[in-house]
């Protein structure tokens, strides 16, 4: 799990030769909280096949603005710099590794 903001962004996501899943969140954000866990155990199972990044939106207002995100958690999978899939709310992880699969 990589944390990222305005500084290191582009090169861990969009110059990322993986696929890169990011969770868009905030600390004061409860079905964030209720996410992470899911997030973390696909961090672990797809190590070598994805990367995960965490933006905290109050930390990267400019990245979240960039990338319409009103509400959180938001979940968007890059593929070769551009997003591909977004996913909003509390996710069930089927519904997040079905989607994965589709760009491994």
């Amino acid at each position: 799990m990589i944390n990222v903001d305005e500084n290191n962004f582009q090169k861990e996501v969009i110059d990322s030769k993986l696929p890169v899943l990011v969770d868009f969140w905030a600390e004061w954000c409860g079905p964030c909280k209720m996410i992470a866990p899911t997030i973390d155990q696909i961090a672990t199972e797809y190590e070598t096949k994805i990367k995960v990044c965490k933006l905290n939106v109050d930390q990267a207002p400019n990245i979240a603005a960039k990338y319409s995100i009103f509400s959180i958690p938001t979940l968007i999978i890059f593929k070769n710099g551009t997003p591909v899939e977004r996913l909003v709310g509390v996710q069930p992880k089927k519904s997040i590794t079905d989607k994965l699969a589709q760009f491994l």
